[in-house]
């Protein structure tokens, strides 16, 4: 129950109705921020989130090589490979496991590359991101964010690195994705999240 919770804290927050600390619990400020969310969403005919359940978009990358594997195809809705080209795996309603206890609702998209990269000291490996891939990344996420009615903001469109300072849902030591081209060393999860967002918005229109 905590994470449905957390998930709806992340809703309101990404509607821009802030439930205070995303902590599980469905507090008074939470329940403020739900009814304010639900009044604001129906006031554009909308609902509190799109009938799929799906509210936010998880960005990962497989650590694997440039050519999705069967291992990638099994965890991922869908995989950009080294030259950009995109790769379905599953529906995107499929409930995948990509996300540790944060699966519900996610869409995971995920690069196939950084087979070999080292955070400290930093090495890109032996496939490292493509400028193509991050960008035929954030197609798909600014195709599906205007699809399922998913706002682009660090609530509801973020890296695998940004879910446990964001949601506040714990994982095992997660570093994808914490650099992109253009950076010689990795940064902040979130500024870097930040980042990625801008490209996003920027196919998306907004």
């Amino acid at each position: 129950m905590t994470y449905e919770i957390r998930a709806k804290q992340a809703r309101c927050a990404a509607l821009g109705y802030w439930p205070g600390p995303l902590d599980g619990k469905n507090g008074p400020r939470t329940q403020a921020a739900y009814s304010a969310a639900v009044a604001a969403q129906k006031a554009k005919g909308l609902p509190f989130q799109h009938p799929s359940g799906l509210t936010r978009i998880h960005l990962h990358w497989t650590a694997g090589g440039h050519t999705a594997n069967a291992t990638d195809k099994a965890h991922y809705h869908c995989i950009i490979e080294g030259g950009g080209n995109e790769v379905w795996c599953h529906a995107e309603t499929a409930k995948l496991a990509h996300t540790l206890n944060a699966n519900g609702g996610a869409i995971g998209l995920s690069m196939a590359c950084m087979a070999g990269a080292v955070e400290r000291p930093f090495a890109w490996g032996s496939a490292p991101m493509t400028t193509a891939q991050l960008h035929g990344l954030a197609k798909v996420a600014a195709r599906l964010a205007l699809k399922y009615d998913i706002p682009i903001t660090r609530y509801s469109v973020l890296s695998h690195a940004e879910v446990q300072p964001t949601l506040g849902i714990k994982q095992r030591g997660k570093i994808d994705v914490i650099v992109i081209p253009g950076m010689t060393q990795p940064g902040d999860p979130v500024t870097v999240g930040d980042r990625i967002r801008q490209i996003i918005l920027g196919y998306a229109g907004k």
